[in-house]
């Protein structure tokens, strides 16, 4: 499972890869809303919102070594896969769907796999005290009562 042992060192890069991706979407969204129709662009403005917040998020914990930058991960993750489908999906054939096409096959996508690893690779302190399996009643794995 290489892909998901713990990598010490790529926090700070892969924190820099999300928060740049995440500020990229900021002008996208004034570029959406002069091009669609306002109701469209409302939509799509935000999803793209709710991405650049769960790539902010993730982005920003993961500088500060925060091991709760999985469930932003995730979410980003999600969201992304999901734009890509429906950008996809509801472009007319041509330029706008080649366009589509080559926006999830070099953008969406690697960005959403980086965030579905970095979700699913477990942090420094699970990889160094073990994980703690909590039974019914309260006591952990491992553990006589008192």
């Amino acid at each position: 499972m290489a892909l998901i042992s713990y990598a010490p060192s790529s926090g700070g890069a892969h924190g820099r890869i999300l928060i740049g991706a995440g500020l990229i979407l900021l002008p996208w969204f004034g570029y959406l809303a002069g091009t669609l129709p306002p109701a469209e662009a409302a939509a799509w403005i935000a999803l793209d919102a709710l991405e650049a917040a769960a790539l902010l998020a993730a982005g920003s914990r993961l500088l500060r070594q925060d091991p709760r930058h999985r469930a932003p991960a995730a979410a980003a993750a999600v969201l992304l896969v999901a734009d890509a489908c429906v950008d996809v999906a509801t472009s007319p054939p041509g330029q706008a769907l080649a366009f589509a096409v080559a926006m999830a096959v070099v953008a969406e996508l690697p960005l959403a796999a980086l965030c579905a690893v970095l979700a699913a690779r477990p942090t420094r302190r699970s990889v160094r005290r073990g994980v703690r399996v909590r039974r019914p009643g309260g006591r952990c794995a491992g553990t006589s009562p008192r």
